[in-house]
């Protein structure tokens, strides 16, 4: 006769090994979608693409957890990472590994001028694309493929113009582009606000993403007594540029876009750094609609506060995991449709819907100083893209 004592172990192993096998069915209903990402991860741009990419790690893994059915099994998510330099030519190029990997989305690329030529490649698989890329034309192209996480730069520089006009009072302003598609996109919608605005453009040179000495283009500038003088391009070159700027004993403030809104250029400036000006899309952290809940969640992930283009990341993951949840299925026939027509509540704003180019619908830009060596909010300005645009 068996004794209690054995009926209770074999009990217990017939149920661990009922566990197991259970365990083992929902692994075999378990099916990986893999979501592309491509971003400066190397070089002086490393730092914007490691805070984007950690973004989309964190929700992913958030995903994860919640074991989100898809097309009849539980999805597990998946990043397959690629660094495309930052350089258009070797972003295409990734772009075609992504899509022979089998991935069924891309939240990238970072620059405009790397997402502009792989959007293409991504078009011509059907792939819908979540870009950090400002440029307009990135959305201009006609695709239906392409989405932001950001306001573009079409929203960013007439609200950057409106302030160097109306606030800063400056009526002469001189512009220097860095002649990527980012920088020089941005100072061309910065110029139509200026002068929209009544101001005048005195002067306009131009650099690149590589340079760090700009006492000729600053000389040249100098003669002209602008009143204001904005940079589109990266703290790489923002940062020395406004030392060289006091330097030469330059009055007139710097403003910036996005890119020189961060602790890489308040290194790279120094002391000179007080006194510039930065436009950012979207608004501060703590003002965010979930901005200190992600703040935690990020921290405790990785150690360190989130940079400038974490939190868009994370959204931009979000919705598209949520589009594929509405349809049902990681398909990218099947989700594109709940993707064009999403509206939710995310980490950076309670409304996050697309117009029929792929632009996010709400608009909203922040201007920064810096003060005491540190960035300081000066301003928020927050609307609604006009309908049909």
């Amino acid at each position: 006769m068996q004794s209690i004592k054995g009926y209770k172990l074999l009990t217990a192993s017939a149920a661990l090994m009922a566990g197991l096998a259970c365990a083992g069915a929902h692994a075999a209903d378990a099916a990986v979608v893999k979501l592309g990402f491509a971003a400066p991860l190397t070089g002086p741009q490393a730092h914007y693409g490691e805070d984007m990419k950690n973004g989309l790690t964190l929700a992913l893994e958030e995903a994860n957890q919640q074991a989100i059915e898809l097309d009849g099994k539980t999805a597990r998510f998946e990043l397959v990472t690629r660094d495309d330099q930052a350089d258009p030519r070797t972003a295409v190029q990734v772009a075609q590994q992504i899509v022979d990997e089998g991935v069924q989305g891309v939240l990238g690329h970072f620059n405009s001028g790397t997402t502009i030529p792989a959007s293409s490649v991504y078009h011509d698989a059907g792939l819908p694309q979540i870009a950090m890329a400002t440029s307009p034309q990135y959305t201009e192209q006609g695709y239906d493929t392409t989405f932001r996480m950001m306001t573009s730069d079409t929203q960013q520089g007439a609200a950057a113009g409106e302030f160097i006009v109306k606030d800063l009072g400056a009526k002469n302003v001189a512009l220097i582009d860095d002649r990527t598609a980012y920088g020089q996109g941005l100072a061309d919608q910065v110029a139509k606000a200026v002068e929209a605005h009544g101001g005048k453009i005195v002067a306009r040179e131009y650099t690149t993403d590589k340079a760090n000495d700009f006492a000729a283009i600053l000389t040249n500038i100098k003669n002209v007594k602008p009143d204001a003088i904005f940079f589109g391009g990266l703290d790489a070159q923002s940062g020395p540029m406004r030392r060289q700027m006091v330097t030469l004993g330059m009055q007139a403030p710097l403003v910036s876009g996005e890119m020189t809104r961060s602790e890489t250029f308040l290194k790279l400036a120094g002391s000179a750094a007080n006194g510039t000006y930065a436009s950012l899309a979207g608004v501060p952290l703590a003002q965010m609609a979930a901005g200190e809940r992600f703040q935690e969640a990020y921290k405790t992930r990785f150690k360190t506060d989130p940079g400038v283009y974490a939190p868009y990341a994370y959204d931009g993951a979000w919705s598209m995991i949520i589009a594929m949840k509405e349809a049902g299925s990681a398909k990218p026939e099947a989700y594109l449709p709940k993707l064009t027509a999403l509206k939710r509540a995310g980490a950076t704003s309670q409304e996050i819907a697309y117009d029929d180019k792929g632009d996010l619908k709400e608009i909203s830009v922040t201007i920064y100083e810096v003060k005491n060596g540190k960035w300081e909010m000066v301003k928020t300005m927050v609307s609604k893209a006009p309908s049909g645009s």
